[in-house]
């Protein structure tokens, strides 16, 4: 984290407080993650927003304590030319969930309000379609057993601009920045359009949009794993103590002595 937005951070809420209720949810967390194997649930949410918005951070700050074989992520790339040629929902379909998992899009099929639409990627009639349908698709997933949660990170103006300008500056960073982020920065009132008639027609009953404020990069994190976690209710699965055996000496040999002619890499550290 660079020395300007750590300063920023830490106006609104310390570090070691951060970390250590930040450290208690990933705990709870933890917990989820066996009820959800336990009792055999499917689950699927949705992280959408600006670019620059906090989505990554979010989504690492809530799996990188849990099982990857559990929460599955998924970053879909632009689509292939026979990815195009199919049903706009079809690739998507493949990356649902089975029983006891919990699969995260890092980006989804919102794709087409957002992003398609503003550059033209999709024609009206395309992005018309999407709008209608979305809100009968996302039943089909509900009706089906699925938990679904939508997230919508809202940055502000000010708070995006920011955090571009801390990338350009930040060698780190500056693979975050590409020609369609700085399009979209560009196009701010545009996607903001974009935004408001995507929830406008996709905030359903079934299927409704939860929007985090995410100026504040630390509280939007535990902001959005406090809410995800009420969101399904769970109790703590009882574990077998675990004890580890005693090593068999059974064919015992020097194991070390037999790797010395091997090319180690150089112990720099």
């Amino acid at each position: 984290m660079s020395k300007q937005e750590g300063s920023h951070e830490e106006q609104s809420l310390k570090r070691k407080k951060y970390e250590k209720e930040l450290k208690r949810l990933q705990g709870e967390l933890c917990k989820l993650q066996d009820w959800v194997k336990y009792k055999g649930l499917r689950v699927m949410v949705v992280f959408e927003g600006r670019d620059a918005a906090g989505k990554g951070g979010t989504i690492r700050a809530i799996t990188e304590r849990v099982s990857p074989r559990v929460f599955r992520l998924v970053a879909l790339p632009a689509p292939s030319d026979r990815e195009k040629s199919q049903m706009y929902i079809q690739r998507y379909f493949r990356h649902f969930p089975a029983a006891g998992e919990i699969v995260i899009f890092d980006r989804s099929w919102y794709n087409r309000a957002g992003v398609e639409h503003v550059m033209g990627f999709c024609t009206e009639e395309q992005y018309r379609q999407f709008l209608k349908l979305c809100p009968a698709f996302e039943k089909y997933i509900v009706d089906a057993g699925i938990i679904l949660i939508k997230y919508w990170l809202e940055v502000g103006k000010k708070e995006q601009q920011r955090r571009f300008e801390a990338r350009v500056k930040d060698p780190l960073r500056q693979w975050k920045l590409s020609p369609m982020d700085l399009e979209s920065f560009r196009r701010w009132y545009e996607y903001s359009r974009a935004r408001d008639k995507m929830l406008e027609a996709t905030d359903s009953k079934h299927a409704p949009w939860c929007l985090v404020r995410s100026d504040d990069k630390r509280k939007a994190r535990l902001n959005c794993i406090s809410h995800f976690l009420s969101m399904i209710p769970h109790k703590k699965v009882s574990r077998e103590r675990v004890k580890l055996p005693k090593r068999s000496e059974k064919h015992s040999y020097d194991d070390q002595k037999s790797i010395k002619g091997h090319k180690f890499i150089p112990e720099r550290y």
